[in-house]
Formats: structure tokens, C-alpha cells, sequence
């Protein structure tokens, strides 16, 4: 009986400390804990035409963030990162290394890096606790402030802080995209495989092709919190036809924008989504205009509309 208590005593403490915290400070702890934690993560991605296991494992080497990331079926695909540059290895082609800090394609990138970049486009809210891979965990709510963007929630270890599970949800409740953890383990060294991925010569950083800035175009409307955070232009490879190309964060989402000299090919007039991401098609004047993003269809009709172009 004595051993049952204690017992109980070591699981409710952490959760009277947690009860103050606001939504905001979860995501924080969340945030810090992807960056500075090791761990081994086995989950599966959901989608509506893909169900893709995955393993990802993280730790720090001095000073740096390694990871690597495994997909368990189909022919052997793996991503391995050391500090900012990330190399992807594949059966079919020669291994590759870009410049990035994340692996894409697991979680977003931002909820690894700082909450208050996105926290004007949506509210974070405290849901309830459940229990999921065989842990206690805590629900919040990633709510936008509008209904140009996608909706969030995202289940956190009360221990760890390392997401549980994550849905990206359409306005109505659909479910686009998920994460599922189905096992966590904390580790307390950093794994052989990340020693080894610390130590590879990986191939250089692929050179990215000088490009000159933007033409004189702009946006009438962005959605609250959109920011351009590139903006240039260059040349489609085995073409002369110059592209003028925009990306847009609100900090979680992503949009990309091409425009290029419309051609004679009729433009498709139905608008794309496929697992959250959309593509919608416009014609300003004698300019095309392509943007594409894991945002709702009329959030990029609407900002491609409102491009002028000089």
C-alpha cells in the first residue's frame, strides 16, 4: 500500500505544477523540448491517400541538433540533419544535402522554433488530458483568427513536452493531416546512429542558382500575420521564360506564389486541394499567376486576385 502511494504521489505532482500553465507556455515547453531533448519517436503519418510509419531520432551533439528520419515502408528513404543542413538519402538517386534547420514533412517547422512568431494569426486553448502511446497527455488547441488558414491541435507528454499527436483541420472539423505517435522513448545518451550521421562526410550543400529580386508586383491583401520573406526572380530550367517567385509565412503556414508571361494553354479553372495543400490558378492582365500552400483554396484565390502588377 505504501509503494501504491508513493506511486501515485510521483504521478500527480507534475500535473498540480502544470495546472497554472497557459496554452501558450505548453507550446513553449514543446518548442524547447524538440530542440534540446533526446528522444526516439515511432509514429505514423496520416493523410488521405498516404499512411506513411515513420522513426525519428533526435539528440544534440555538441552543441548541434542531429536527427535522422526513416521511412519504414516502401524502398529505403531516409533524411539525416547535423546543425542546419539536411541530407536526404534515397535507393534511386545520389544523396543530396540542402540548407535548412528542419526535416520537413513530420511536424511544422514552427513548433520547433519561436510560438510568438505565429501568435497573431491564431489563440492557443487549453483542451482536455487523454492518454495516448501509453502517456498522459495534454491537448491544445491551435485556433486561427480567421478563416483563411487551417486550425491546429497538437497532444503534449505531461513529462516531456514531446507532441503526442497532431491534426491539421479544415474550418468545418476535417481532418486533412495527422500525426500519431504510437511510441516515445526518452533517451539518456545520444544513439550510435546519430554519432555516426555526426561524423559522415555528407555531400556539399547544393548550390542554389543566382537569382535576380522581384519584379514590380505586389499584394493588395494578405491574410493578418502574412509576411513576404522572399521575393526574386530566375529562369525555369530548359526555358528563357522568366518566374518571379514570393513566399509568404503567418509563421505556420506557408504560401508559395509564381508569376510568370501567361502562355496559350488554357488555365485550368478548378481549384486543387489534396491533403491540405491547394493550388489555385489566376490571369492578371497578360501575367499568370500559380499559389500553392496547406491553406484554404479561397485564401490563395483571393491573394492571387489582388496582386497588381506594374
Amino acid at each position: 500500500m505504501r509503494l501504491f502511494i508513493l506511486t501515485l504521489l510521483v504521478l500527480h505532482f507534475p500535473a498540480i505544477g502544470q495546472e497554472g500553465m497557459s496554452a501558450k507556455v505548453w507550446l513553449d515547453n514543446m518548442s524547447q523540448a524538440l530542440r534540446e531533448q533526446e528522444y526516439k519517436i515511432s509514429l505514423i503519418q496520416l493523410q488521405a491517400d498516404h499512411i506513411r510509419p515513420l522513426v525519428y531520432i533526435h539528440g544534440k551533439i555538441d552543441d548541434q541538433e542531429v536527427a535522422f528520419l526513416e521511412h519504414l515502408n516502401g524502398a529505403p528513404k531516409n533524411a539525416v540533419r547535423v546543425g542546419d543542413t539536411v541530407t536526404f538519402i534515397e535507393h534511386d538517386q545520389a544523396a543530396y544535402s540542402i540548407k535548412t534547420n528542419r526535416i520537413q514533412g513530420l511536424l511544422p517547422q514552427a513548433f520547433a522554433g519561436n510560438i510568438d512568431e505565429f501568435s497573431s494569426g491564431y489563440q492557443f486553448v487549453l483542451g482536455g488530458r487523454s492518454r495516448l502511446a501509453g502517456r498522459p497527455s495534454q491537448l491544445v488547441r491551435i485556433i486561427p483568427v480567421d478563416k483563411f488558414r487551417y486550425g491546429y491541435q497538437v497532444w503534449l507528454d505531461l513529462d516531456t513536452y514531446l507532441p503526442l499527436r497532431y491534426d491539421m483541420l479544415t474550418e468545418d472539423k476535417q481532418l486533412l493531416e495527422q500525426v500519431l505517435v504510437v511510441e516515445l522513448l526518452v533517451l539518456d545518451s545520444v544513439p550510435a546512429i546519430l554519432n555516426e550521421a555526426y561524423k559522415q562526410q555528407w555531400p556539399d550543400v547544393i548550390a542554389q542558382p543566382t537569382r535576380d529580386v522581384g519584379g514590380n508586383w505586389k499584394f493588395n491583401w494578405l491574410p493578418e500575420g502574412f509576411k513576404v520573406l522572399v521575393k526574386d526572380s530566375h529562369r525555369l530550367m530548359g526555358s528563357h521564360e522568366a518566374v518571379e517567385y514570393i513566399a509568404l509565412s503567418d509563421g505556420m503556414a506557408s504560401i508559395s506564389v509564381y508569376v510568370a508571361k501567361a502562355s496559350d494553354a488554357k488555365m485550368p479553372e478548378e481549384l486543387v486541394t489534396r491533403n491540405g495543400l491547394s493550388l489555385v490558378t489566376e490571369r492578371i492582365g497578360n501575367a499568370e499567376v500559380v499559389a500553392v500552400g496547406k491553406v484554404p483554396a479561397k485564401t490563395l484565390l483571393r491573394i492571387a486576385k489582388s496582386i497588381t502588377i506594374d
